[in-house]
C-alpha cells in the first residue's frame, strides 16, 4: 500500500492489562492504532526522568558556568535531534523495529549491528534510571524517615524498581504508553515547581572560573565534551524509535513523524536544564541525587521522591522494551517476554557491579560515549539508505532471518551487505580512536586537536563518505530500490534470490513451534 492509499479499518486498542501479542513480526495494518502524538509522548516520557537529569549535571561537573552549561546542553540536544529525527520513518513502512529494518541496508543477518547497539543502550539507560531513581528514594528515606544509608538498602531499592520496570515491559507497548502519559504530566509539573523550591538559593551567575574546567583547563574541549554527553540522550533513542512507530499507520506523513521527534526530544530540555541548574547547588558533592534531596525544602524533597519513582519506570521501560523485543529474534527460542526478563536480569547484574565496583559517573561517561560514537554512524547509514532507496522497503523480505529462511531482496552475501557493514565498522573504530571519555575510553588520537573531542565528527564523516563511495563503486542490485529505482546512486541488474526455508536453523524451528501453538489455541477457542 502506498502512502496515498486510504488507511484500513483499525482494530480497537488492546487493554493495557493485555500482554502484548506481537513480537518482532510485521505489525498488521489493522493493529496500527498509534499516532505521531503517541510517538512524541513516549519520547518525552522517556527523557523526562532523573536519568536525563543526571546527564544534565555533567556540564556543571565538568567545570562550566551555568550559562555555558545551558549553551552546551541546547547544542547537544539540537545536534542529537538532527541525527535522530529520521529514525522514526522506518517503523510505519516496515511494521517492525529499527534493528530489523536495518536489514535492508546491512543484510538480514548483518542487522545484528542494530541489535548490539540497542543492547548497549538498554543496559546503559536501564541501569542509569534504576541507579538514579533508587538513590533518590534512598536520599528521601534518609532525610524524611531517618533510615540509615547502606549498600543493602540501595540494592534493595534498585531491585524493587528494576522488578517493576520488567513487569511493565512484559505487558508491553500499551502499558508503556500509560506509564509515559503519567510521566509526561506528573514529572513536568514537579520539575517546574523547582522554580519555586530553589528560587532563594539558585544563582544564574554561577561561574567557577577557568581553573575548574575538567579538560586541561581549556574551554572548548570541555564545552564540546559536555555537549556530546548531553547529545547521548537523544542519540540513545536511535535504535528504539521503530519499536513504537511500527504501531503508526503507513500513510502517516513523514513530516509528522519527524515533528514527533523534534517535539518529544526538544521538550527533553526541561529535565536537562533542571539538572544543569540544580547541579550548581551541590557542586563538589559526591552523590548528586542524595545531596540535592538534602539541600531541598522538605515539601520538595517529597516531590522528588515521586519524580524519581515515575521517572525510573519511564526511562527503564523505554530502554528495556526494545532490546527484549529484538533479542527474541536474535535468539529465536526466547519469546518477547522471556527475552525481556533475561535482558533485564543481565542489566540488573550490571547495576550491582557498577554500583559496588566502579565509579558511577565514570561508568556513565564511558557508556554514553560509546553510544554516541557507535550509534550515530549507524544512524547516518540508515538515513542515507532511506534517501537513496526512496523510502522503499519490503516488509516480508526483512523477516527472512526471523522466520529461519534464506534469500530475498536483502540476502546480499550470505545475509550480510558488506557495504553498510564496512562503513559502520570503520566509522565506529575511527570514532573510538578520537574519543575522550575518561577514565575508561580515551583514544590514542583524543588530544590531536588540543583536547577537543573529534569522535563524533570523525565517525559521522567516515560513515557518510565510505558508504557513499562503496555504493558508487560497487552498485547494489536494482531490486533493492523498488519500482522507482535509486536516487543519486547507480544500480546493477540482478535476480532476487529465492526464499527458502532453512530447516536446520533454530529460527525456523521456533517459528514453526509458535505457529503450531497458535493453531492449537485457535482450535481450542473454536471448540
Amino acid at each position: 500500500m502506498s502512502d496515498n492509499d486510504v488507511a484500513p479499518a483499525l482494530n480497537p486498542r488492546p487493554k493495557i492489562t493485555d500482554v502484548e501479542a506481537h513480537g518482532i513480526d510485521t505489525i498488521p495494518d489493522a493493529d496500527r492504532t498509534s499516532t505521531w502524538v503517541d510517538l512524541a509522548r513516549i519520547q518525552f516520557g522517556g527523557v523526562n526522568t532523573f536519568a536525563t537529569i543526571l546527564l544534565g549535571t555533567f556540564p556543571i561537573a565538568l567545570g562550566l558556568s551555568f550559562w555555558q552549561a545551558v549553551a552546551a546542553t541546547v547544542l547537544g540536544v539540537a545536534v542529537g535531534i538532527v541525527f535522530l529525527a529520521p529514525m522514526g520513518l522506518f517503523g510505519p513502512k516496515t511494521g517492525t523495529n529499527n534493528a530489523v529494518s536495518s536489514g535492508a541496508l546491512f543484510g538480514v543477518r548483518g542487522r545484528v549491528v542494530g541489535s548490539f547497539l540497542s543492547l548497549l543502550t538498554a543496559i546503559a539507560f536501564y541501569s542509569i534510571s534504576v541507579w538514579v531513581s533508587g538513590d533518590a528514594i534512598v536520599g528521601a528515606l534518609t532525610r524524611l524517615a531517618g533510615v540509615p544509608d547502606s549498600v543493602g538498602l540501595r540494592l534493595g531499592i534498585y531491585a524493587i524498581i528494576g522488578f517493576i520496570v520488567i513487569i511493565v515491559v512484559v505487558y508491553g507497548y500499551q502499558f508503556m504508553l500509560l506509564v509515559n502519559k503519567v510521566a509526561v504530566v506528573a514529572n513536568t509539573i514537579l520539575i517546574l515547581l523547582a522554580l519555586v523550591a530553589y528560587a532563594g538559593v539558585f544563582d544564574a551567575g554561577y561561574d567557577p572560573g577557568p581553573k575548574s574546567l575538567a579538560i586541561g583547563g581549556a574551554f572548548w574541549p570541555t564545552f564540546i565534551a559536555a555537549a556530546l554527553i548531553v547529545m547521548a540522550n537523544p542519540i540513545s533513542f536511535g535504535a528504539f524509535l521503530g519499536d513504537w512507530s511500527r504501531y503508526i499507520p503507513r500513510p502517516t506523513k513523514p513530516r509528522k513523524l519527524i515533528g514527533a521527534t523534534v517535539l518529544g526530544q526538544g521538550l527533553g530540555l526541561i529535565p536537562l536544564l533542571f539538572g544543569v541548574a540544580t547541579a550548581t547547588l551541590v557542586v563538589g558533592k559526591s552523590d548528586y541525587v542524595v545531596s540535592l534531596i538534602q539541600a531541598s525544602p522538605l515539601w520538595y524533597a517529597l516531590l522528588l521522591l515521586v519524580v524519581a519513582f515515575i521517572g525510573g519506570l519511564s526511562t527503564g521501560t523505554t530502554s528495556l522494551y526494545g532490546t527484549g523485543l529484538d533479542f527474541s529474534s536474535v535468539v529465536p527460542r526466547f519469546s518477547r517476554v522471556q527475552a525481556t526478563i533475561f535482558i533485564g536480569s543481565i542489566a540488573f547484574v550490571f547495576i550491582l557491579v557498577g554500583r559496588l565496583v566502579f565509579d558511577l559517573l565514570g561508568t556513565v561517561n564511558a557508556f554514553v560515549g560509546a553510544i554516541v560514537v557507535t550509534t550515530t554512524p549507524w544512524m547516518v547509514i540508515m538515513t542515507i539508505g532511506y534517501l537513496v532507496r526512496r523510502g522503499y522497503y519490503d516488509p516480508s523480505d526483512l523477516q527472512v532471518f526471523n522466520r529461519g529462511e534464506t534469500g530475498g531482496r536483502y540476502w546480499f552475501n550470505a545475509g550480510v551487505n558488506w557495504r553498510g557493514m564496512t562503513a559502520w565498522i570503520v566509522a565506529a573504530v575511527v570514532g573510538l580512536l578520537f574519543a575522550n571519555y575518561p577514565p575508561i575510553i580515551v583514544g590514542p588520537f583524543s588530544n590531536l586537536a588540543g583536547g577537543i573531542d573529534l569522535s563524533l565528527l570523525s565517525s559521522v564523516v567516515a560513515a557518510a563518505v565510505i558508504y557513499l563511495v562503496l555504493l558508487a563503486v560497487f552498485p547494489e542490485p536494482r531490486y533493492v530500490f523498488g519500482p522507482n529505482g535509486p536516487r543519486g546512486v547507480r544500480a546493477r541488474d540482478g535476480v532476487i534470490p529465492a526464499v527458502r526455508l532453512d530447516e536446520r536453523s533454530s529460527a525456523a524451528r521456533a517459528h514453526a513451534r509458535r505457529a503450531q501453538t497458535g493453531a492449537l489455541t485457535s482450535q481450542e477457542t473454536e471448540a
